[in-house]
């Protein structure tokens, strides 16, 4: 396939290896703020972002939301789709969901999650493989008891669900709840840390 690409006639390889320079000179002059790539998996299509500091978003690609004008509006506009520099996470997330991989090793950047939000998901981040913790004891591990519903917020909202652990917080009664990536997802990925 040909396509017109400012006035040149180029195909498949030309454009991808003209993509490549243009990846490869943003980031040398320090231009390219966020790498992105796509990643499908056994539970949906993955977006993932990274930026110097490290990992800042995972996002199911099955919502309205808009990831790369949220990351542009958030972090910088500077948004390059870059894959080779989400090797790593990708493939941690691909071991992970193969039953290879317990936890993350990855650098996270978390400017995402600020406030009480922020106290929620560094609380996630203790939550141990093949544990699961109600949303009410996420409250209390985190200072605020009656901050139940807040709490299923800061869930709700996490910008790294699966490297940051979300899906292991449950009801007090034991269901599910709500989960980013959609009620199948959720139990699929506790379905995988019970085997």
């Amino acid at each position: 396939m040909t396509e017109i690409f400012d006035g040149i006639d180029a195909d498949a390889p030309t454009l991808a290896r003209l993509h490549r320079r243009l990846e490869h000179a943003a980031q040398d002059a320090d231009l390219l703020d966020v790498a992105y790539r796509t990643l499908d998996t056994a539970i949906g299509r993955l977006l993932l972002a990274s930026t110097p500091l490290g990992l800042v978003r995972v996002a199911f690609l099955s919502g309205d939301e808009d990831v790369l004008a949220t990351l542009a509006q958030r972090i910088s506009p500077r948004i390059l789709h870059a894959p080779a520099r989400l090797d790593d996470a990708a493939t941690e997330i691909e071991e992970y969901l193969a039953g290879r991989r317990t936890e993350f090793d990855l650098p996270l950047d978390l400017r995402l999650a600020d406030g009480f939000r922020r106290q929620v998901i560094e609380h996630l981040r203790e939550i141990g493989y093949g544990h699961r913790e109600s949303y009410a004891t996420v409250a209390a591990a985190v200072g605020s008891p009656k901050a139940v519903r807040a709490v299923g917020s800061a869930c709700a909202r996490n910008p790294l669900p699966l490297v940051i652990p979300c899906h292991r917080v449950v009801r007090t009664d034991g269901s599910f709840g709500q989960y980013a990536g959609g009620m199948a997802a959720k139990a699929t990925l506790l379905e995988l840390e019970a085997a």
